[in-house]
């Protein structure tokens, strides 16, 4: 039981981080449009509605997925306490593979 704890709270770990990430992206880029407000003309309007309109689709975006996603986590969750050494071996080929990726970017 307290390693499903453990993984659990790995896992919301993870996915609070990636949130926390999407939501600054979503701060700064508020912060862009309000400092483009110094441009002039049709173009800096036509500017900041294209970016409040891809804002506020990032946010909608957010919350769809937050939701969606809710029952794919249970079931991992279950999974996961119900298979460790399966999770374990998988874990580590993907670790693999994203290594190898990084790996060759470098």
């Amino acid at each position: 039981m307290a390693r499903k704890n453990a993984v659990q709270a790995a896992e919301d770990q993870i996915k609070d981080q990636a949130f926390s990430e999407l939501q600054l992206l979503i701060a700064e880029s508020e912060k862009l449009l309000k400092d483009s407000a110094s441009l002039v003309g049709e173009e800096g309007e036509t500017l900041r509605a294209q970016v409040g309109l891809k804002l506020k689709q990032a946010l909608d975006s957010v919350s769809n997925v937050r939701e969606r996603t809710k029952p794919v986590v249970d079931a991992t969750e279950n999974y996961i306490g119900g298979h460790p050494w399966q999770t374990v071996a998988v874990s580590a080929g993907f670790g693999l593979v994203v290594g190898l990726l990084l790996g060759r970017r470098n």
